[in-house]
């Protein structure tokens, strides 16, 4: 890589990590898994970099959910959820406790699930944008969408209530 891409490399790294890290945060539900990903990411933007430059962010983020479903994949569904969120016998009051819940029922939602209401609602993107990155159909998308939602009301009946409080 020459000066001038390294430097405007390192200026992107600067400027987005943050952000970036967030992602990686909500996709993986683990910190340490998240740097990870997020290294992973900037690493293959790094060695494509002169072809990125239009619209990094967008590559990184796009490199990150496909490694994150690769992840998923191999390690199967029983081993995406950590050991330390698993159910217990413990005070189920206040917000803390229903955002871990939600916290966990998105972690129990199969990978492309999961990563359609990641770019849907958290990256707030068009339906459209998401197809794109997924390589799928805008109604795949959409059926995906209503299907993860519904099996979040079903895992964590207390958002529901919760929704319809603050409504």
């Amino acid at each position: 890589m020459k000066r001038e891409a390294r430097e405007s490399f390192a200026a992107f790294v600067a400027a987005r990590s943050a952000g970036l890290m967030r992602t990686a945060y909500v996709l993986t539900g683990d910190q340490h898994a998240a740097e990870d990903l997020l290294q992973t990411a900037l690493t293959k933007t790094a060695a494509r970099w002169k072809n990125v430059v239009d619209n990094p962010e967008a590559y990184v983020r796009k490199v990150m959910y496909h490694e994150q479903v690769n992840r998923w994949k191999r390690r199967g569904r029983e081993s995406a959820l950590p050991a330390s969120w698993e159910q217990t016998d413990r005070d189920r009051s206040g917000d803390v406790d229903l955002r871990l819940s939600l916290q966990q029922a998105l972690l129990a939602l199969p990978p492309r699930k999961r990563a359609v209401l990641v770019l849907r609602y958290f990256e707030d993107l068009p339906e459209s944008q998401v197809a794109e990155i997924l390589g799928c159909s805008v109604g795949t998308v959409r059926s995906q969408t209503h299907r993860a939602i519904a099996r979040l009301r079903e895992l964590v009946p207390d958002l529901t209530l919760e929704l319809e409080r603050t409504s």
